[in-house]
């Protein structure tokens, strides 16, 4: 039985992939927080439940991903992968907060949110195929399959917790602070990269 359960984590055994999970899994909850604190803002604060504004800024948050993909993937491929993660995270970030200080002041405008999100999503058509593809810059060819499960896992748990985590927030303290925990959570994965052991990395 132990050695089940050490082969399930055996990817953990690097150490640069444990940081990595532990600043992932943070900074995942702290997008799904956001996701929805920035619907609810819209839909509740900024219109009168105008479900073509939550439209148009979903729209402009996830069309960067399809249309720039071709260029993305390229990037991921040619460019240092952890300081392009690294300047996604920081941007995604700084975003968040600049939303989550809008709002809790009260400035936010739905205009706002539109510049926001596809700013957001720009970052997030670069971060995701340079994310996918750095677990294997982590882990050796053995580990690898192990890595991309463990990796896909935290992720899907992240977007579970995050809503839930958003609606108490909203509910207890308001929306903004949903935006500026988010913007917080990306020190998660910024501290963890910088602590890793570039001599243990497996660049392709």
């Amino acid at each position: 039985m132990k050695n089940r359960v050490t082969g399930t984590f055996r990817s953990l055994r690097s150490f640069n992939f444990r940081l990595w999970t532990a600043g992932a899994l943070v900074s995942n909850i702290g997008t799904g927080m956001q996701r929805v604190a920035q619907d609810w803002l819209v839909l509740t604060q900024l219109t009168d439940r105008n479900a073509s504004a939550l439209g148009i800024v979903m729209g402009l948050q996830f069309a960067p991903q399809l249309l720039l993909l071709p260029w993305t993937g390229s990037a991921a491929d040619r460019l240092n992968q952890r300081k392009l993660l690294m300047l996604t995270q920081a941007t995604m970030g700084a975003l968040a907060l600049i939303l989550g200080v809008l709002t809790i002041t009260g400035f936010v405008r739905l205009w706002h949110v539109y510049v926001l999100a596809f700013l957001s999503g720009s970052a997030a058509a670069l971060d995701a195929p340079v994310r996918q593809t750095f677990v294997a810059e982590m882990v050796g060819d053995e580990d690898l399959p192990n890595a991309v499960a463990l990796n896909a896992t935290s992720f899907n748990a992240a977007q579970m917790i995050g809503p839930a985590v958003a609606g108490l927030l909203i509910a207890k303290i308001g929306i903004g602070w949903a935006f500026l925990l988010n913007g917080l959570s990306f020190a998660a994965v910024l501290i963890s990269m910088s602590f890793f052991r570039l001599l243990e990395h497996f660049p392709k």
